[in-house]
Protein backbone atom coordinates (compact mmCIF):
# COMPACT_ATOMS: atom_id res chain seq x y z
CA UNK A 1 0.00 0.00 0.00
CA UNK A 2 1.21 3.71 -0.80
CA UNK A 3 2.33 5.75 2.27
CA UNK A 4 0.71 7.83 3.73
CA UNK A 5 0.43 11.65 2.39
CA UNK A 6 -2.90 12.67 3.53
CA UNK A 7 -2.54 13.14 7.53
CA UNK A 8 -5.76 12.59 9.59
CA UNK A 9 -7.83 10.98 7.19
CA UNK A 10 -8.70 7.24 6.61
CA UNK A 11 -9.95 5.74 3.42
CA UNK A 12 -13.00 3.60 4.65
CA UNK A 13 -14.01 1.16 1.71
CA UNK A 14 -17.57 -0.95 2.54
CA UNK A 15 -17.42 -4.12 0.25
CA UNK A 16 -19.75 -7.46 -0.16
CA UNK A 17 -18.28 -10.23 -2.55
CA UNK A 18 -15.27 -8.27 -4.41
CA UNK A 19 -12.48 -10.41 -3.50
CA UNK A 20 -10.34 -9.15 -6.69
CA UNK A 21 -11.35 -5.73 -6.88
CA UNK A 22 -10.23 -5.34 -3.34
CA UNK A 23 -6.79 -6.84 -3.81
CA UNK A 24 -6.24 -4.79 -7.17
CA UNK A 25 -7.58 -1.52 -5.50
CA UNK A 26 -6.50 -1.51 -1.97
CA UNK A 27 -2.65 -0.84 -2.96
CA UNK A 28 -3.53 2.63 -4.68
CA UNK A 29 -4.62 4.53 -1.50
CA UNK A 30 -2.56 6.52 0.08
CA UNK A 31 -4.11 6.76 3.60
CA UNK A 32 -4.66 4.33 6.66
CA UNK A 33 -7.73 1.96 5.28
CA UNK A 34 -10.70 0.73 7.43
CA UNK A 35 -12.07 -2.36 5.01
CA UNK A 36 -15.91 -3.10 6.36
CA UNK A 37 -17.10 -6.28 4.89
CA UNK A 38 -20.44 -6.71 4.50
CA UNK A 39 -20.85 -10.86 5.21
CA UNK A 40 -19.11 -11.73 1.99
CA UNK A 41 -18.93 -15.31 0.93
CA UNK A 42 -15.73 -15.11 -1.18
CA UNK A 43 -13.25 -15.52 1.38
CA UNK A 44 -12.60 -11.53 0.98
CA UNK A 45 -11.89 -11.15 4.28
CA UNK A 46 -8.55 -14.03 4.71
CA UNK A 47 -7.47 -12.78 1.45
CA UNK A 48 -7.43 -8.91 2.07
CA UNK A 49 -5.67 -9.97 5.74
CA UNK A 50 -2.91 -12.20 4.12
CA UNK A 51 -2.01 -10.02 1.30
CA UNK A 52 -2.72 -6.19 3.17
CA UNK A 53 -1.92 -7.18 7.33
CA UNK A 54 -2.06 -3.18 7.54
CA UNK A 55 -5.55 -2.80 6.21
CA UNK A 56 -7.98 -2.45 9.39
CA UNK A 57 -10.99 -5.19 8.45
CA UNK A 58 -14.11 -5.35 10.12
CA UNK A 59 -15.76 -8.24 9.25
CA UNK A 60 -19.74 -8.34 9.89
CA UNK A 61 -21.67 -10.82 9.96
CA UNK A 62 -24.63 -9.72 8.12
CA UNK A 63 -25.08 -7.42 5.00
CA UNK A 64 -25.61 -3.81 6.20
CA UNK A 65 -25.70 -2.29 3.26
CA UNK A 66 -24.21 1.30 3.12
CA UNK A 67 -24.41 1.13 7.04
CA UNK A 68 -21.08 -0.38 6.52
CA UNK A 69 -19.38 2.92 5.83
CA UNK A 70 -21.03 4.42 9.14
CA UNK A 71 -19.57 1.60 11.08
CA UNK A 72 -16.19 2.14 9.06
CA UNK A 73 -16.11 5.77 9.82
CA UNK A 74 -17.04 5.43 13.48
CA UNK A 75 -13.82 2.98 13.70
CA UNK A 76 -11.43 5.56 11.77
CA UNK A 77 -10.82 8.08 14.20
CA UNK A 78 -9.60 10.56 12.11
CA UNK A 79 -11.07 14.21 11.58
CA UNK A 80 -11.66 13.39 7.69
CA UNK A 81 -12.89 10.05 6.38
CA UNK A 82 -12.96 9.47 1.97
CA UNK A 83 -15.02 7.16 0.91
CA UNK A 84 -14.06 4.75 -1.55
CA UNK A 85 -15.55 1.74 -3.11
CA UNK A 86 -13.78 -1.35 -3.49
CA UNK A 87 -13.48 -0.48 -7.34
CA UNK A 88 -12.36 2.91 -6.41
CA UNK A 89 -9.49 4.96 -5.25
CA UNK A 90 -8.05 8.83 -5.54
CA UNK A 91 -5.47 10.01 -7.66
CA UNK A 92 -2.20 10.33 -6.29
CA UNK A 93 -1.81 13.07 -4.12
CA UNK A 94 -5.43 13.91 -4.58
CA UNK A 95 -6.33 13.12 -1.16
CA UNK A 96 -3.80 15.07 0.25
CA UNK A 97 -5.61 18.20 -1.76
CA UNK A 98 -8.80 17.65 -0.73
CA UNK A 99 -8.02 17.33 2.66
CA UNK A 100 -6.26 20.54 2.30
CA UNK A 101 -9.34 22.46 0.90
CA UNK A 102 -11.41 20.94 3.59
CA UNK A 103 -9.23 22.90 6.33
CA UNK A 104 -9.13 26.04 4.30
CA UNK A 105 -12.92 25.58 4.26
CA UNK A 106 -14.40 25.34 7.77
CA UNK A 107 -17.98 25.05 6.95
CA UNK A 108 -17.95 22.70 4.20
CA UNK A 109 -19.12 19.12 5.73
CA UNK A 110 -18.43 17.15 2.51
CA UNK A 111 -16.17 17.52 -0.37
CA UNK A 112 -17.67 16.31 -4.16
CA UNK A 113 -14.47 14.95 -6.15
CA UNK A 114 -14.18 14.45 -9.80
CA UNK A 115 -14.87 11.01 -10.97
CA UNK A 116 -13.37 9.50 -13.80
CA UNK A 117 -14.62 5.99 -14.99
CA UNK A 118 -13.05 3.17 -16.56
CA UNK A 119 -9.38 2.80 -18.13
CA UNK A 120 -10.24 5.84 -20.63
CA UNK A 121 -10.76 7.96 -17.99
CA UNK A 122 -14.24 9.09 -19.03
CA UNK A 123 -15.98 11.88 -17.00
CA UNK A 124 -18.88 10.30 -14.70
CA UNK A 125 -21.79 12.66 -16.10
CA UNK A 126 -22.79 13.23 -12.35
CA UNK A 127 -19.89 15.31 -12.33
CA UNK A 128 -21.02 17.22 -15.25
CA UNK A 129 -24.37 17.54 -12.93
CA UNK A 130 -22.66 18.74 -9.90
CA UNK A 131 -20.48 21.46 -11.35
CA UNK A 132 -23.87 23.11 -13.19
CA UNK A 133 -25.72 22.81 -9.77
CA UNK A 134 -28.63 25.24 -10.17
CA UNK A 135 -28.02 25.87 -6.26
CA UNK A 136 -24.75 28.11 -7.46
CA UNK A 137 -21.88 28.77 -5.24
CA UNK A 138 -21.43 30.14 -1.62
CA UNK A 139 -18.79 32.43 -0.88
CA UNK A 140 -17.15 30.19 1.78
CA UNK A 141 -17.11 27.13 -0.26
CA UNK A 142 -14.86 25.82 -2.49
CA UNK A 143 -17.18 24.94 -5.17
CA UNK A 144 -21.11 24.76 -6.28
CA UNK A 145 -23.50 23.99 -3.84
CA UNK A 146 -25.00 20.29 -3.83
CA UNK A 147 -27.44 18.62 -1.76
CA UNK A 148 -26.47 15.18 -3.11
CA UNK A 149 -23.14 13.08 -3.93
CA UNK A 150 -21.38 10.10 -4.81
CA UNK A 151 -20.18 7.87 -2.34
CA UNK A 152 -17.15 6.69 -4.19
CA UNK A 153 -15.91 9.93 -4.92
CA UNK A 154 -16.72 11.94 -1.36
CA UNK A 155 -14.55 13.37 1.47
CA UNK A 156 -15.93 14.05 4.68
CA UNK A 157 -15.57 15.63 7.77
CA UNK A 158 -16.16 12.55 10.55
CA UNK A 159 -17.54 15.47 13.13
CA UNK A 160 -20.39 16.62 10.61
CA UNK A 161 -20.80 13.13 9.09
CA UNK A 162 -21.07 11.63 12.90
CA UNK A 163 -23.75 14.79 13.95
CA UNK A 164 -26.00 13.35 11.29
CA UNK A 165 -25.89 9.54 11.81
CA UNK A 166 -24.15 8.79 8.61
CA UNK A 167 -25.73 6.38 6.44
CA UNK A 168 -28.76 4.77 8.12
CA UNK A 169 -30.03 1.26 7.97
CA UNK A 170 -33.50 2.12 5.78
CA UNK A 171 -31.76 3.41 2.98
CA UNK A 172 -29.03 1.00 2.61
CA UNK A 173 -28.27 0.71 -1.31
CA UNK A 174 -28.09 2.58 -3.70
CA UNK A 175 -29.54 5.99 -3.62
CA UNK A 176 -28.06 6.13 0.22
CA UNK A 177 -26.31 9.48 -0.52
CA UNK A 178 -29.24 11.92 -0.31
CA UNK A 179 -30.51 11.23 2.76
CA UNK A 180 -27.03 12.53 4.70
CA UNK A 181 -26.22 15.58 2.02
CA UNK A 182 -30.19 16.50 3.41
CA UNK A 183 -29.46 16.31 6.94
CA UNK A 184 -26.27 17.91 6.32
CA UNK A 185 -27.22 20.93 4.68
CA UNK A 186 -29.96 21.19 7.45
CA UNK A 187 -27.03 20.97 9.80
CA UNK A 188 -26.00 24.33 8.33
CA UNK A 189 -22.55 22.31 6.60
CA UNK A 190 -21.66 22.40 3.18
CA UNK A 191 -21.32 20.57 0.40
CA UNK A 192 -19.43 21.74 -2.78
CA UNK A 193 -18.32 19.85 -6.01
CA UNK A 194 -14.53 20.80 -6.17
CA UNK A 195 -12.84 19.77 -9.76
CA UNK A 196 -9.78 20.13 -8.97
CA UNK A 197 -9.34 16.23 -6.98
CA UNK A 198 -10.29 13.38 -8.81
CA UNK A 199 -11.10 10.01 -7.47
CA UNK A 200 -10.91 6.81 -10.82
CA UNK A 201 -13.73 4.64 -10.56
CA UNK A 202 -13.34 1.51 -12.64
CA UNK A 203 -16.93 -0.55 -12.32
CA UNK A 204 -16.19 -4.03 -11.44
CA UNK A 205 -17.86 -6.31 -13.54
CA UNK A 206 -19.65 -8.02 -10.42
CA UNK A 207 -22.55 -5.81 -10.49
CA UNK A 208 -26.34 -5.69 -10.20
CA UNK A 209 -28.46 -5.48 -13.45
CA UNK A 210 -29.33 -1.89 -14.80
CA UNK A 211 -32.53 -2.66 -13.92
CA UNK A 212 -32.22 -3.69 -10.52
CA UNK A 213 -30.22 -0.99 -9.54
CA UNK A 214 -32.68 1.66 -11.05
CA UNK A 215 -35.38 -0.63 -8.69
CA UNK A 216 -32.80 0.03 -5.98
CA UNK A 217 -32.52 4.08 -6.50
CA UNK A 218 -36.74 4.52 -6.39
CA UNK A 219 -36.94 2.74 -3.58
CA UNK A 220 -34.56 4.97 -1.57
CA UNK A 221 -36.04 8.41 -3.33
CA UNK A 222 -39.31 7.18 -1.59
CA UNK A 223 -37.74 6.33 1.93
CA UNK A 224 -35.68 9.58 1.52
CA UNK A 225 -38.66 11.42 1.05
CA UNK A 226 -40.54 9.61 3.50
CA UNK A 227 -38.02 10.57 6.31
CA UNK A 228 -37.35 14.33 5.17
CA UNK A 229 -39.77 15.67 2.95
CA UNK A 230 -43.63 17.34 4.00
CA UNK A 231 -46.36 15.01 3.23
CA UNK A 232 -47.30 16.77 -0.80
CA UNK A 233 -43.66 16.18 -1.67
CA UNK A 234 -43.68 12.82 -0.88
CA UNK A 235 -47.00 12.09 -2.28
CA UNK A 236 -45.22 13.55 -5.63
CA UNK A 237 -41.89 11.31 -5.38
CA UNK A 238 -45.00 8.16 -5.04
CA UNK A 239 -46.23 9.27 -8.34
CA UNK A 240 -43.32 9.70 -9.65
CA UNK A 241 -41.87 6.45 -9.34
CA UNK A 242 -46.01 5.21 -10.64
CA UNK A 243 -45.08 6.74 -14.00
CA UNK A 244 -41.08 5.96 -13.95
CA UNK A 245 -42.65 2.49 -15.36
CA UNK A 246 -41.95 -0.98 -13.91
CA UNK A 247 -38.00 -0.06 -12.45
CA UNK A 248 -40.52 2.92 -10.03
CA UNK A 249 -43.01 0.13 -9.23
CA UNK A 250 -40.91 -1.95 -8.16
CA UNK A 251 -38.51 0.13 -5.94
CA UNK A 252 -41.93 1.09 -4.51
CA UNK A 253 -43.11 -2.52 -3.76
CA UNK A 254 -39.09 -2.76 -2.34
CA UNK A 255 -39.72 0.66 0.09
CA UNK A 256 -42.76 -0.63 1.44
CA UNK A 257 -41.07 -3.07 4.77
CA UNK A 258 -39.00 -0.46 5.53
CA UNK A 259 -42.13 1.79 5.62
CA UNK A 260 -42.27 1.92 9.85
CA UNK A 261 -38.72 2.62 9.96
CA UNK A 262 -38.97 5.78 7.75
CA UNK A 263 -41.37 6.57 9.59
CA UNK A 264 -39.84 6.30 12.83
CA UNK A 265 -36.76 8.37 11.79
CA UNK A 266 -39.05 11.32 9.89
CA UNK A 267 -37.92 14.73 10.45
CA UNK A 268 -39.05 17.02 8.16
CA UNK A 269 -36.57 19.62 6.68
CA UNK A 270 -36.11 22.97 6.97
CA UNK A 271 -38.21 25.47 4.11
CA UNK A 272 -34.49 26.65 2.95
CA UNK A 273 -33.47 22.68 2.14
CA UNK A 274 -36.27 21.99 0.85
CA UNK A 275 -36.50 24.95 -1.48
CA UNK A 276 -33.68 23.77 -3.17
CA UNK A 277 -34.62 19.99 -3.17
CA UNK A 278 -37.43 21.31 -5.84
CA UNK A 279 -35.31 23.68 -7.21
CA UNK A 280 -33.28 20.57 -8.02
CA UNK A 281 -36.27 18.51 -9.48
CA UNK A 282 -38.05 21.09 -11.00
Amino acid sequence: MTTSTAPDVTCVVASRNRRDDLLASLPRHEAPVVLVDNASTDDTVRAVRAAHPEVTVLELSRNTGALARTIGAAQAGTAFVAFADDDSWWSAGHLARAVEIMRAHPRLGLLAARILVGPQDELDPVCTEMAGSPLGKEPDLPGPSLLGFVACGALVRAEAFTAVGGFDPVVRFPGEEERVALDLAAAGWGLAYVDEVTVHHHPSPRRESPERRQAGIWRSRVLTALMRHPARDVAHQVLHALRAGPPGRRGLLGALPRVPAALRRRRVLPADVMSGVRELAS
